[in-house]
Parts: structure tokens; C-alpha cells; sequence
């Protein structure tokens, strides 16, 4: 075992709450803009919040729940998307020493009354009438629960009301008594099986890591004399979001809501905020590269996109060469050729994240090294970090000038790593979680001696550089006795334009196999580009035809980075994606496997006792994973 960081500097000590940024940033620097709203969701003009005017916001709103009873240690649930409110109220509930408990706006009935009843909240803040009904169908068997406060039904104004004759010296009284190991968010776990879990984080927790990136990478936010400026758009009920938050306050970057996750929404508030750097987590990534490309297949230009891309990949790949001392960097010809595109290319695929974007960072998985590459070779270079709820979000982050694509960096200053026998991740350092509330348990089987298991595969190479394999739980183990970790093909299965999730399945089963979901908006391309002409029962098979053939280039694609005893031998395309809303994704977008497991269990069956009963043929091998039971359209 072998411990790594990027360096011995020690961990600034925290004093005070989360609170007291806002409330620093008001005396320090009051003119400064901090947020940007916008007076309705499709408005493209937006309004500056100064310093002053959001502690001010903070204070008035912090008085209101003071007035309503909520006190130190007490539990506010906030159920909405990420939104200008979501920021203020975190900063107030904060300001009085109450603890924040995230819950993602579309949870379902049984999991709000999980989390409101496993965390005690004394109340809960909605976004819409909606979510005030979920609420509501569970409010009987919550004694605790004194408040459901509607954000569409003006509750902020009402409660700014309500406070106006508490004190401002009430809230700095409160707000001075906050200490920095006092529990400032209960985060649920995921729960990609069972209930979820609640991880107390405290104040130290999450300040630390946004403290240690701020002191090293903060610079790189914005060009110098600029103030930094980004677009939060990601769930604040994760604490990938809730990070970027702290990260945007505590560093005085201006910071925009975006609550909508859909394509036409995001692009707009990209184009019309400009931020000036953008995070996002893999499938973000992987889905603006494919509008990329499918913008310009149908401009008839796709050839040169692809041209393009692979320059950029080169490029990339050449400079990172150079800056960790195994190359010269980019020929004359690969300059020129990145030169002639930079000019027609790259900077019209900037200008659809604002065009002032130069870095970026991607987290909750592993990033593609290829995908990696191309944004560098563009001019976005994406950290790829690491971290989980249980450690606020900050492990590693990639060295500045040695940067290395396919990882996931080096450790924070301050923080740990250290392999198992078995290669899983074990973490120590200040964002180290308090614990699981309710399940001590679970906390003593979580932290061993100190460290952090963190059920995460990894490897770490001589320079210190973590590599992300897999999770041990999705360890897929076949009949033969081989073991397979499916994120690798996985995540090479969804670089394919059509393909937009795939689920690696295989235990106890005589080979690998795969369940995958379509892009849409992609397949919707593809189809209106086949020419096929001919009566409507022969396109479709033919078109059928062409679609197993492309899904099975693929898999081969796929399968090229692996041995054959690893390899996907069957696969199935299903007609429904995977989402929260129908229980198969996780709040960050992670897949919930055991549950997609039992509910394609018959189609799975169906996949494997296919290919047993199908004669063999002779077909191209990267083909040979189909034969004629598959069906493409179930």
C-alpha cells in the first residue's frame, strides 16, 4: 500500500460556519456580484446580486425562520431544482445553525417520507404544487414535521415577512455559535440498492475542499483581471452541486441558476450568461459531443467535424506528451492543420457554451480519455476528479501544467489515498464525512482506522495518478469464473452517437452481455438519413437491418479494448431509457443495476437463451454478437 498527495501543504484551519462567507464577502468587497438571476426562466437578461444585497437577502430571510422556530440543529429539507431561492435559503438556514438536508425535486412518495422521517426534518421546502401534494400524502406519519413552504407560492416573501421584527443581532448571535464541525448538511446517498443513506457532513467538511481548490486552481476560473463566472445547473440535492456552490461563494466567482436540464433550456442559458467556466458530470459531456456531431452530419459537414475532432484528439494527446516529458509537442503539420481548424471548428463548438469557457471540470465518473482529449484539443480542458457524498464531494484533481487525460489526477493537499489488497480506494483527509446518521453500523464498516473504504476500484500509477476501474459491487462475475468490471465498456459503448446508456450485465451467465438505450434526438438523425425508399414493411426491416448492423460496430468498438472472455457476446436495445423517474437512475445520474437487473430480468433471460438456441453462423465477427431473435424495437 502506498499513500499519494500532490503536495505537503497543510489544510487551512476553518473558523466559523459556511454562513460566514456571505456574510465576509459583504464587508470586504460589497459591490462585488456574487449570483445572476433572471426575472423569468426564458429571459436572456440577467441581473446582477451584489455582495451586500445577497447577505442582506440572507439576514431577511434567516429572521423569517428564526420567527417560525427554527433553531440550531434543527432540520430543513430543500425539494426543488436548482434555483436562485436554493442558494439563499441555504445560506440562511445556515446562518441560524440549522442543518440542510437535499432532496432531488422528483423523488417519489416512499423516498421523501424516508428521508423527511430517517432525518427528522422539522421542515420542508418545495418548489411547486406538485411536490407539495407528494409531501402532503405523507405528512400523517411525520410528528416531527411542523412546515411545508411552497418557493412558487411566494413562502420566501412570507417568511422575510414574518421576521421583520426579529433582531438583526438574533441572526449574528446565531450565526457566531455555528462551529466549523457543527453538521451543516445531511446528504443522502444515492442508494444505488436498499434505502439511502444520510451522511452527515459538517461545515469543516465541505469548506475544506472548495478552500484547497480555490487556493490552487482558483486562478484558472477566469482570464487574468476577470472576474470567474459559472452556470450551476447540476442538482444542488448532490454534493457535486452543492460543492460548486460552496466553490462559487466562498471564491467570489458569479454564479447563475439553471433548473432546467434540457438541451434547448441549458444551451440558451450558456449562450446568454457566458460563464467562464463550466462542470458537469460525463453524460453532459459525452451528449454536447454528439450534438456536435449531429449539428453537423445534418449541416452536411460531418466529415469535416470527425476531421476535426481527430486533429484535436492528436493535438491534445501531443501537448500532454510534452508536459510530462515524453514528447515535443505537436509537429509543424499538426500545428497547421489545428491552426486551419481552430479557425472554422473549435471556436464556433465554444461559442454553444458561451464562448468564454477555457477549462472545465467533470466528476461523478470517469471521463473518456478520447473524450477528454478532444475538449482540450478544442481549447476546453476538463479537470476529472474525484470524490463521493461521503467526502463532500473533493479527493483528487489534475495538476496544473501536468495534467493526465484517463485519470482522475493526484490527491488534494491534505488529503490521502492509499489502495487495498484488492485494489479498492481508501480516503483520509478534513472532507471525510461525520458519518452515516441513524447507522452506526454502517459508519464503523465505512471507516476503518481513520480511512475512508470507499467501495471505488482503482489503481495508481507511479507519479501518483488515481485511475477509476469500477465500483467492487458491479464486479460481474460469469459462469466460467471470470471477472469483469463493466464501467470500461460501458462507457466506450456510449462514445457511439446512437448509443445513450448501456448496462453490462453477465453474472453467473455464460458470457457478457448488454442492455442499451438510444439518443433520441440522434436516432431520430440517423433514421431521416438512411435512403431507403420502398413500401413500409421492407424499410422497416431494412431499416432494422442497418440499425443492428451500426449498434453491433459499436459493441465491436467496444470490445477492441478488452480480451474476448471479456467481451459482450449478446446485447439488446430497449425502447424505454433509463431515468430517476422510473426508479433506474440515481439523483446523479448514476445507474441503479440491481434494479435495472430485476426489471429487464426477462429480457435478459430472453437475450441469453437467444443466442444458445441460434445456429452458428458465418458472420462477421463484429456482428456475431446478433442473431435473429434480437429485436432492436422492443
Amino acid at each position: 500500500m502506498r499513500d499519494f498527495a500532490l503536495a505537503p501543504s497543510p489544510v487551512s484551519s476553518h473558523s466559523g460556519g459556511l454562513a460566514d462567507s456571505v456574510f465576509d464577502a459583504a464587508v470586504h468587497n460589497p459591490t462585488l456580484p456574487l449570483l445572476a438571476r433572471r426575472s423569468t426562466p426564458s429571459s436572456t437578461d440577467w441581473e446582477e446580486v451584489t455582495a451586500v444585497e445577497v447577505r442582506d437577502e440572507v439576514v431577511d430571510l434567516a429572521k423569517g425562520l428564526i420567527a417560525s422556530g427554527i433553531s440550531p440543529g434543527h432540520r430543513v429539507a430543500i425539494m426543488a431544482r436548482t434555483r436562485y431561492e436554493w442558494t439563499v435559503l441555504s445560506y440562511a438556514l445556515w446562518a441560524v445553525g440549522a442543518e440542510v438536508v437535499p432532496i432531488y425535486p422528483t423523488s417519489s412518495r416512499d423516498q421523501v417520507e424516508w428521508i423527511l422521517r430517517d432525518a427528522g426534518c422539522v421542515a420542508v421546502v418545495v418548489e411547486d404544487e406538485q411536490a407539495v401534494m407528494t409531501v402532503g400524502s405523507v405528512c400523517g406519519s411525520l410528528r416531527q414535521l411542523r412546515h411545508v413552504w411552497q418557493l412558487d407560492a411566494g413562502a420566501l416573501d412570507d417568511l422575510v415577512q414574518r421576521g421583520e421584527f426579529i433582531p438583526i443581532a438574533t441572526v449574528d448571535s446565531l450565526r457566531r455559535i455555528v462551529l466549523p464541525d457543527s453538521t451543516a448538511v445531511v446528504a443522502y446517498t444515492s442508494g444505488t440498492s436498499g434505502h439511502p443513506m444520510g451522511c452527515a457532513l459538517s461545515h469543516r467538511n465541505l469548506a475544506s475542499p472548495c478552500d484547497t481548490l480555490l487556493a490552487g486552481w482558483g486562478h484558472t476560473a477566469a482570464p487574468p483581471g476577470e472576474q470567474g463566472s459559472v452556470l450551476a445547473f447540476l442538482p444542488f440535492s448532490h454534493v457535486y452541486g452543492l460543492m460548486i456552490q460552496s466553490v462559487c461563494i466562498r471564491g467570489g466567482l458569479l454564479m447563475g441558476h439553471e433548473p432546467d436540464l434540457g438541451g434547448e433550456a441549458l444551451v440558451s442559458a450558456l449562450r446568454s450568461f457566458r460563464p467562464t467556466y463550466f462542470y458537469a458530470v460525463p453524460s453532459v459531456f459525452e451528449k454536447i459531443y454528439k450534438n456536435f456531431l449531429r449539428t453537423a452530419q445534418q449541416a452536411g459537414r460531418g466529415v469535416l467535424f470527425e476531421r476535426a475532432a481527430d486533429t484535436a484528439r492528436d493535438f491534445a494527446a501531443a501537448l500532454e506528451r510534452q508536459r510530462l516529458g515524453g514528447g515535443s509537442g505537436p509537429g509543424l503539420d499538426l500545428r497547421l492543420q489545428h491552426a486551419l481548424y481552430e479557425r472554422t471548428v473549435y471556436r464556433r463548438l465554444r461559442a454553444a457554451l458561451g464562448g468564454r469557457v477555457g477549462r472545465a471540470t467533470s466528476g461523478g465518473s470517469p471521463l473518456n480519455r478520447e473524450l477528454s482529449l478532444f475538449y482540450e484539443g478544442i481549447g476546453v480542458y476538463v479537470h476529472d476528479g474525484y470524490g463521493l457524498t461521503e467526502t463532500s464531494g473533493g479527493v483528487t484533481m489534475q495538476p496544473l501544467g501536468r495534467e493526465k487525460s484517463g485519470t482522475v489526477g493526484q490527491a488534494l493537499p491534505g488529503m490521502d489515498l492509499m489502495l487495498a489488497e484488492d485494489g479498492e480506494i481508501l480516503v483520509r483527509g478534513p472532507s471525510v464525512f461525520q458519518g452515516y446518521i441513524n447507522d452506526e453500523a454502517a459508519t464503523r464498516a465505512t471507516l476503518r482506522g481513520g480511512w475512508l473504504a470507499t467501495g471505488d476500484l482503482g489503481w495508481l500509477d507511479s507519479d501518483g495518478y488515481l485511475t477509476i476501474t469500477g465500483r467492487k459491487k458491479d464486479i460481474i462475475i460469469t459462469s466460467s469464473g471470470k471477472s469483469v468490471a463493466p464501467a470500461a465498456l460501458e462507457q466506450r459503448l456510449r462514445m457511439h452517437p446512437l448509443v445513450h446508456q448501456a448496462v453490462v450485465v453477465g453474472d453467473n451467465r455464460p458470457c457478457i452481455g448488454a442492455l442499451i438505450t438510444l439518443d433520441p434526438e440522434f436516432l431520430a438523425y440517423w433514421r431521416g438519413s438512411l435512403s431507403l425508399q420502398s413500401d413500409t414493411p421492407s424499410r422497416e426491416a431494412r431499416e432494422e437491418n442497418a440499425l443492428r448492423e451500426e449498434i453491433g460496430r459499436a459493441v465491436a468498438a467496444a470490445n477492441s479494448s478488452v480480451s474476448r472472455s471479456e467481451s459482450i457476446r449478446v446485447f439488446r436495445v430497449l425502447p424505454v431509457q433509463f431515468d430517476h423517474a422510473n426508479g433506474l437512475l440515481t439523483p446523479s445520474m448514476k445507474l441503479r443495476r440491481d434494479a435495472i437487473v430485476e426489471r429487464y430480468a426477462f429480457e435478459i433471460d430472453a437475450m441469453y437463451q437467444a443466442r444458445s438456441r441460434a445456429p452458428r453462423q458465418n458472420v462477421p465477427d463484429e456482428l456475431s454478437g446478433w442473431d435473429d431473435a434480437d429485436n432492436v424495437f422492443r
